[in-house]
């Protein structure tokens, strides 16, 4: 007797490539500067060896919900918007589209990917499919986990960093029509887009949109730029805005 999500299991585990896109997260790992200090305190112990009860350990963990790679829900910038309760596990598998723009990024560290980078993705890769996930690749995940880096603090004290632009984010959901977006850098917005617009302007489009994103992702170099799906796994918890997230991608071999 066959089975075909059995059979299926075995083609995707042998056949293709799994391509962890989630940073590894400490108590040294970094986080938002606004997160008041204290925020994080993960694998403390509260049940021990030796206790005569039960013979195991117990850990609690303490973090923000936009804590390394991460997903941000509605709610995070929009009153009243979805929260994680809102979105079932339909919400995890995605196909994925990775945009590179790391030649520009190499040339302009300010450079905030255009409508004519992702129109040059499809005039390669074909239509970007319906309900898709837009990943960006600027191989920011590289300055992990120097939070100074991560950053692009100059001697001024400015941040300085690529990312979206709000012409391409509209470009994906309005005439597009995809699920999501992520990238690799701790905002949306390319600092620069930021601070034209004194606000997080892209990010709060995205999620007025009642779109997904997930933010801090890893190894997009390492996963195929079309024909490849992404898994976004969250806890299972109400109310939330934004959770730590394990994401992989399985992708057609690369080498």
């Amino acid at each position: 007797m066959t089975y075909k999500l059995w059979d299926l299991a075995e083609d995707l585990k042998n056949n293709y490539e799994w391509v962890e896109l989630s940073h590894s997260m400490n108590n040294e790992s970094p986080y938002w500067a606004g997160i008041p200090e204290g925020s994080v305190e993960l694998s403390k112990t509260v049940f021990d060896w030796g206790n005569p009860m039960l013979e195991c350990l117990i850990q609690t963990f303490k973090f923000p919900g936009q804590f390394g790679t991460h997903i941000d829900f509605p709610g995070h910038f929009i009153k009243g918007g979805k929260l994680s309760e809102s979105y079932s596990c339909g919400s995890m598998v995605y196909p994925l589209c990775v945009i590179d723009i790391t030649d520009k990024v190499k040339e302009d560290v300010h450079y905030a990917v255009k409508k004519a980078d992702i129109e040059a993705y499809e005039e390669k890769y074909g239509r970007i499919p319906d309900g898709a996930f837009v990943a960006l690749r600027t191989d920011w995940y590289k300055n992990w986990p120097d939070m100074n880096k991560l950053s692009g603090i100059a001697e001024d004290e400015s941040e300085n960093f690529p990312g979206w632009s709000l012409e391409a984010l509209k470009f994906i959901y309005e005439e597009r029509n995809a699920a999501a977006n992520g990238h690799e850098t701790l905002d949306t917005d390319a600092s620069a887009e930021a601070a034209k617009a004194q606000d997080l302007a892209c990010e709060r489009y995205v999620l007025a949109q009642g779109k997904l994103q997930v933010e801090v992702m890893q190894n997009l170099d390492k996963v195929a730029e079309a024909g490849a799906l992404v898994v976004v796994m969250w806890p299972r918890l109400e109310g939330a805005t934004g959770l730590p997230v394990r994401a992989v991608a399985i992708t057609p071999n690369q080498q």
